[in-house]
């Protein structure tokens, strides 16, 4: 496989994915699929963006000499750490291009919020203290890819902000933090030994298969609560939820939690798909 493509990671792109497809088919008969695609463009620029600057970052300080995950970039020689780092500004000069015609046809504050997201994106594992090593990395995650992604993909199709679309935002949010929270907890030993604090390593091993079964189950509570939607479809999902939560439960480590990862994501794109038809049907 192409090595710029490992790089981006794949298995995380769905966290992208989800929240547009979602915001698209709560905006309905409002819905602008020539803007659809262009915020969808918007956010995977952003989620492959802060893969490379993650890759960049932690490549150059030394924190992925020694990974049980999937190969990264820097740490493996795969790729210097000056084209790297180019491909995470690539890729977030896509973003602030089309998020900069997004937001002069909707509302300049999507500027600001753009500023702030490419921000974040880039300050998780890099700068001099990087809020990813303090465990923080999942309120980010919730809010840019859950509430910004969700809300904002609705807002530049509707130019509102509604109950339902914040609803809507929480159930991407949970899930896009659960892929973080899979992963933290799979490299939770070898981030603990580097001094990556993540929330993993605060929580403990224990605590980290707690907060990552209440994040998927709390995505499941929180499309419930969508008003006047048909959204107990989601239910047929709770089965493949159970499935993942169980084997992270009952102790799945290392490797096992690589394809876990995969799953997760999965879940999180086969969740917006149900959803987004529950919410059509409507």
């Amino acid at each position: 496989m192409n090595k710029w493509i490992v790089g981006a990671r794949p298995r995380t792109l769905p966290a992208a994915i989800a929240p547009v497809v979602v915001a698209t088919a709560l905006a309905a008969s409002d819905a602008d699929f020539v803007t659809a695609g262009l915020a969808l463009i918007v956010s995977l620029s952003l989620q492959v963006g802060v893969n490379f600057a993650n890759d960049y970052s932690d490549g150059i300080k030394g924190t992925d000499d020694s990974r049980v995950g999937p190969t990264r970039l820097v740490a493996s020689g795969l790729a210097s750490a000056k084209s790297v780092k180019q491909a995470a500004f690539t890729s977030f000069a896509i973003a602030s291009v089309i998020g900069l015609f997004l937001a002069l046809a909707t509302s300049l504050w999507l500027i600001a919020i753009g500023a702030v997201a490419i921000l974040a994106a880039w300050t998780y594992t890099g700068s001099k203290y990087p809020y990813g090593y303090f465990g923080l990395g999942e309120i980010s995650v919730f809010l840019f890819f859950g509430l910004v992604a969700t809300m904002g993909s609705y807002f530049v199709q509707t130019e509102l902000v509604t109950w339902k679309s914040f609803i809507a935002a929480i159930s991407m949010g949970c899930l896009a933090c659960a892929i973080l929270a899979i992963n933290n907890l799979r490299d939770r030993a070898q981030d603990e030994i580097v001094g990556k604090r993540t929330l993993a390593v605060r929580l403990g091993d224990s605590g980290a298969r707690k907060l990552f079964i209440a994040l998927l189950l709390l995505a499941h509570i929180a499309a419930l609560s969508i008003p006047g939607e048909n959204t107990l479809l989601t239910l047929a999902l709770l089965p493949q939820t159970l499935v993942i939560s169980n084997q992270v439960r009952s102790g799945a480590s290392g490797p096992a939690l690589i394809s876990l990862l995969a799953r997760t994501g999965q879940l999180q794109l086969w969740f917006a798909i149900v959803l987004s038809v529950a919410l059509a049907l409507n």
